[in-house]
Formats: C-alpha cells, sequence, structure tokens
C-alpha cells in the first residue's frame, strides 16, 4: 500500500510540474502578445489602430494574472512579464518591418495577425491535453476564443488598410 502512495504521489507531482511548465509556457505567449501589442501601439499614430492594440494589451494582462494564479495553486510561480525570446524577435521584426514600408498600418497588422495564430497553436496544444489541464481547461478554453475573437479583428483592420 505504501509502495503504491508513493508511485500515485510521484505520478501527481509529475503531471503537476508539466501542468506548471505548459502554464509557464502560455504566460510567455500571452506576455508576448502584451509587448506586441504594446510594440504596435508605440508604431503607430493611427487613432483607430492604437485604440485597438492598447485595448488587448489590457486583455492580456488579465490573461496574464489568471495563468499566474492557475500556475499558483499548483504550486509553482510565475515572474514572466515580458515573453519570451521568439516574441521579443518578432517585436524587432514589426519595428524594422514599419520602419522599411509606407503601409505601416498593414506592416504592424499583419505582424499582429502572426502573433496571434502562434498564441492559438499554444492554447490549442494545450487544451488538447485537456486531462492534464482539466481543473482550467475552460479558463483556456476561453482565453483562446478571446484571442481568436482579437485574431478576427485584426484580420477585418489588416483588409481595411490594405484596401486603402
Amino acid at each position: 500500500m505504501l509502495c503504491y502512495w508513493f508511485v500515485l504521489k510521484n505520478i501527481t507531482m509529475e503531471n503537476n510540474q508539466e501542468i506548471i511548465s505548459d502554464l509557464k509556457g502560455l504566460v510567455a505567449i500571452i506576455n508576448d502578445g502584451k509587448e506586441g501589442y504594446k510594440s504596435s501601439a508605440d508604431s503607430t499614430d493611427n487613432v483607430e489602430l492604437k485604440a485597438v492594440f492598447l485595448k488587448y494589451v489590457a486583455q492580456r494582462a488579465l490573461y496574464e494574472n489568471e495563468l499566474k494564479s492557475h500556475i499558483a495553486q499548483h504550486g509553482g510561480d510565475s515572474d514572466n512579464d515580458e515573453g519570451g525570446i521568439l516574441g521579443a524577435i518578432h517585436r524587432t521584426w514589426i519595428d524594422i518591418k514599419e520602419a522599411l514600408t509606407d503601409k505601416s498600418e498593414t506592416a504592424v497588422l499583419s505582424a499582429v495577425v502572426t502573433g496571434e495564430k502562434a498564441a492559438l497553436e499554444k492554447f490549442d496544444m494545450a487544451i488538447k491535453s485537456h486531462q492534464l489541464h482539466q481543473d482550467h481547461l475552460n479558463l483556456l478554453t476561453s482565453q483562446r476564443n478571446g484571442i481568436a475573437e482579437a485574431l478576427k479583428e485584426i484580420e477585418v483592420l489588416a483588409q481595411k488598410y490594405k484596401d486603402q
């Protein structure tokens, strides 16, 4: 009986570490989005786009806090406030692309679309592991749907500014 308890406890600890790792990865992608939206807002003088970008900065800050709360529930912590290295590279690419093009709105929106698609892929992978993430599956699904809605809005704006 003691051996069974030890094995079960060990499996639970491994699952817990995997959960924490997955959630930290989602925090990083959320923060990549938050920083990407900040960078996009800073790179445009377009009032409409700036307002949309800042709306999603606030949304991602909320998502970040929700995910960090779930990490804490599993005994972990996350001090990531700015995303990962790939997000930083992507934001630098936004700045370079925006500087080299006449249609800065189109370039920035295109880069945001790329970032949002990457975020959706990361969330889809976590949601696919639904047994591992059962206690926060509703949160992940809700945040994924929020990202998908943001992507739709950005794609509509990209088409609007492409046609101008």
